[in-house]
């Protein structure tokens, strides 16, 4: 059997921009050395899209509806047996089958969540549903301001610490990430040197320390 990493961002509410760090996630990986899939699970198929705008074969983007969800266990072991080393899942944001599956999937999750009010009521119960399939998982604060100190956003780190556990760097917003998706492309790819970049390639670094690998 061979190991590999299932990474299933979700978050139980939309606008949180699951599939844009999904994107740049899965291309920084796949510079580092991985092997990758990504799987889109969302009926409205942002990472297909951005599959289908990408030039490069890899990494490959294949996407599942809902009513083959079940066949994902299936699709995984598959992929391990090609060779693939990592599976990037990117979820709806609703509490349905889909999302379950994904978490259930998973050898570890990738909460993404902005520094609102509104985000912080909605991931509680994406938290629970976590806790209840004793699923490890990880807070990132996303889409955060890319101009100075937020006291939101480190009041919001403070809280999602005493929750669980919170990735480094937080990830600012910025145009890069939406530039790059509509090209097709990751922000490593996109602006190599910028900022978005930098912060990708060592979210990614921090994910793949804590990520643990399963045998497929």
């Amino acid at each position: 059997m061979l190991p590999m990493k299932i990474i299933t961002l979700t978050t139980q509410k939309g606008g949180t921009g699951k599939t844009t760090l999904a994107t740049s996630l899965a291309v920084a990986a796949m510079e580092a050395g991985e092997t990758v899939a990504a799987f889109d699970l969302d009926p409205q198929g942002s990472l297909a899209r951005w599959g289908e705008l990408r030039a490069a074969e890899t990494p490959i983007v294949e996407t599942f509806p809902a009513k083959n969800v079940a066949q994902l266990p299936d699709m995984v072991r598959s992929l391990a047996n090609k060779g693939f080393s990592l599976v990037i899942i990117d979820t709806p944001g609703a509490d349905n089958t889909a999302t379950h599956k994904a978490m259930e999937a998973a050898s570890w999750c990738l909460v993404p969540i902005r520094p609102t009010r509104l985000d912080a009521m909605a991931v509680q119960q994406t938290v629970r549903a976590l806790m209840r399939g004793d699923k490890p998982f990880a807070f990132v604060l996303n889409q955060c301001p890319s101009s100075g100190r937020s006291s939101r956003a480190a009041d919001m780190a403070a809280g999602l610490s005493a929750l669980g556990l919170l990735a480094e760097p937080p990830v600012c917003s910025r145009t890069d990430y939406q530039d790059a998706f509509a090209a097709g492309q990751g922000v490593t790819e996109f602006a190599p040197k910028g900022r978005a970049a930098e912060e990708v390639r060592a979210l990614w670094t921090w994910i793949n320390r804590q990520a643990p690998e399963v045998a497929q």
